[in-house]
């Protein structure tokens, strides 16, 4: 199955999460290598390791990257992430849901990444009122990137991105919604809050947590 295509942005929502001071960081799903790009502008002195699974792009982040690998981090062995042990800051922008279990990706940095170190992540939204749109009239086709990008394997909302990292041993310690312009979905907001009335939960809530096309976090060690 041929991977999210391949592109030149970067997300400035997560470049703000990472630590300006980090000395060794590793993007997992770097992609062209964009936001090493973007962060080496801030710490030009940094240690930038790049992975993805695709080594065309590998091939494309070499230009921003210190070193970069072409590997599907869920098939190799332990030695993987004892290798990258002194790494003090884990990047995954929009890649935890591409994971088969991200619980377990998750776990393996917590056993070896440093007290003062941390994860930063972007993660897509399933709650976004788009997709309760389409999931009310059985409109659930996937895609070649986007919410419903057909290489996703796992589906996340604000409340489970919480559950996910506390349950591997983190703290989230900073981050937010990612909300866009999106003027059509105001037609579609007052049914959001009539569901949750009628199944006794918070309207407002609701509401919020439909809006965000994405989630940026920050996570350290707890």
């Amino acid at each position: 199955m041929n991977q999210t295509p391949v592109h030149e942005h970067h997300n400035p929502d997560l470049l703000r999460l990472i630590p300006v001071s980090s000395k060794n960081l590793i993007e997992i799903g770097c992609s062209s290598g964009a936001l090493a790009r973007e962060f080496k502008k801030i710490n030009p002195t940094c240690n930038y390791f790049g992975v993805d699974i695709d080594p065309t792009y590998t091939k494309l982040a070499d230009r921003y990257c210190d070193h970069t690998l072409a590997i599907n981090i869920e098939e190799s062995n332990g030695d993987f992430f004892l290798d990258h042990k002194n790494r003090d800051c884990w990047i995954f922008g929009d890649t935890l849901e591409h994971f088969q279990n991200p619980w377990k990706i998750l776990n393996s940095i917590r056993n070896i990444i440093p007290d003062e170190g941390c994860v930063v992540a972007c993660i897509p939204n399933v709650q976004h009122w788009s997709i309760q749109v389409r999931l009310s009239i059985g409109d659930f086709r996937y895609q070649d990137s986007g919410l419903l990008d057909k290489t996703h394997l796992r589906w996340f909302t604000r409340q489970t991105i919480m559950e996910l990292f506390t349950e591997t041993g983190f703290n989230i310690i900073d981050g937010g919604p990612r909300i866009f312009n999106e003027p059509s979905r105001e037609k579609f907001l007052p049914l959001i809050e009539e569901l949750a009335k009628l199944v006794g939960f918070d309207p407002v809530v609701a509401i919020n947590d439909s809006l965000p096309l994405q989630y940026v976090v920050k996570a350290i060690p707890a």
